[in-house]
């Protein structure tokens, strides 16, 4: 089987491009297995993007196999420096499907956690009387009579000042999610 192996890789570099068609074909199965027993922890994708960057080390680096050798050896190692560089670029981070954790990740019904943190850094962009009337009107639920009373306005004047904040505070929304 090897020296099958041999007998094409030699045909291939001496350009015959069928020869080394059936070469890849011969050893990307044996390849694949290679890649996901050593790259436990990759993933199926991750061990599949290895398996591509060994075919595409064979090929770059085919003349530096020395005609006579053993072929397996010579694979086995391009094979083992991929998976050893693949989880060098990945770090410590390790990759999980999430599929498998959908049940535990059920979030429990209620308010955003976020939100409240999130409305009060918009709101503080506004000046200080508008974002009074926003947080008195919008969080609080004051109607615009006792915010007008509590801030010594008209009523008309504390609606026609909250209608422009809130289009203040669309328009800033707008510039923070672009």
């Amino acid at each position: 089987m090897t020296d099958d192996w041999g007998r094409l890789l030699e045909k291939a570099n001496s350009g015959d491009a069928r020869a080394y068609e059936q070469f890849l074909r011969i050893v990307a199965p044996v390849l694949r297995g290679i890649v996901r027993r050593r790259g436990t922890g990759l993933g199926e994708t991750g061990c599949e993007d290895v398996v591509q960057e060994v075919l595409l080390a064979i090929h770059l680096k085919r003349h530096t196999w020395q005609q006579g050798s053993p072929v397996r050896p010579w694979l086995y190692a391009i094979a083992r420096y991929k998976v050893a560089d693949a989880f060098r670029a990945r770090g410590r981070r390790v990759d999980l499907p999430i599929d498998d954790f959908l049940d535990d990740l059920v979030a429990e019904a209620g308010a955003d956690p976020t939100e409240t943190s999130d409305m009060d850094k918009m709101i503080a962009l506004l000046d200080p009387r508008s974002a009074e009337i926003v947080r008195m009107i919008g969080k609080d639920g004051a109607s615009s009579a006792e915010t007008a009373k509590a801030l010594g306005m008209t009523d008309g004047a504390v609606r026609v000042a909250l209608h422009r904040a809130l289009r203040k505070l669309a328009r800033l929304r707008e510039r923070h999610v672009e």
